[in-house]
């Protein structure tokens, strides 16, 4: 799988809590990376300065983990939604990817949802990734190489595919890519 050096996707940020969610979002995000020759930001915001040594050694190993260059990690202080967005901005970047924990009903009413406030606000596209058992796709199976080739699925819609990413998502994210820069050009002029 090749993606053409002028991908409109240039920088992707992982915000990340650390969390199984954001783990399996962490990912999605590697594989976006390699594929659009883009380079990976990972993020975490924390409520207050002392917090942010640790988070950068755990952001630390997380990329060493995803084994994916370049690289850029980053700890903010602050409110998570609001920080997340002023970093995408201010670093120009493309895509941002967050794991989402699907909450509904009062369970989302109490505990807020940072990717609903990230994907009103961000200036560029946002992809929620949830967990698979959370989107109805079973639970991995451990399994032959080649029965794993036989079986290979879309990271981003559990679509059979043999790429990570599937032509029909692959074209999605290249479409609203270019429409957010057709509009961004518009709104300049």
């Amino acid at each position: 799988m090749t993606m053409p050096s002028d991908s409109p996707i240039r920088e992707i940020l992982l915000a990340t809590d650390f969390s199984p969610h954001s783990q399996h979002a962490a990912r999605v995000a590697r594989d976006l990376a390699a594929y659009f020759r883009a380079r990976l930001h990972l993020l975490h915001v924390v409520h207050s300065a002392g917090e942010r040594v640790a988070a950068m050694a755990e952001l630390r190993k997380v990329a060493a983990e995803l084994q994916v260059q370049p690289v850029v990690v980053a700890g903010e202080v602050g409110a998570p939604s609001q920080e997340i967005v002023r970093y995408a901005a201010r670093e120009k970047v493309n895509l941002i990817v967050m794991g989402t924990h699907g909450r509904k009903g009062l369970a989302r009413a109490v505990h807020g949802s940072v990717t609903e406030a990230v994907l009103r606000s961000a200036p560029c596209e946002v992809l929620a990734v949830r967990l698979p058992e959370e989107t109805g796709a079973r639970a991995p199976v451990p399994m032959s190489a080649a029965a794993r080739a036989a079986t290979r699925r879309c990271l981003l819609c559990a679509q059979p595919s043999d790429d990570s990413i599937c032509s029909p998502c692959k074209a999605r994210i290249q479409a609203e890519a270019v429409e957010r820069k057709r509009r961004e050009m518009q709104s300049r002029a």
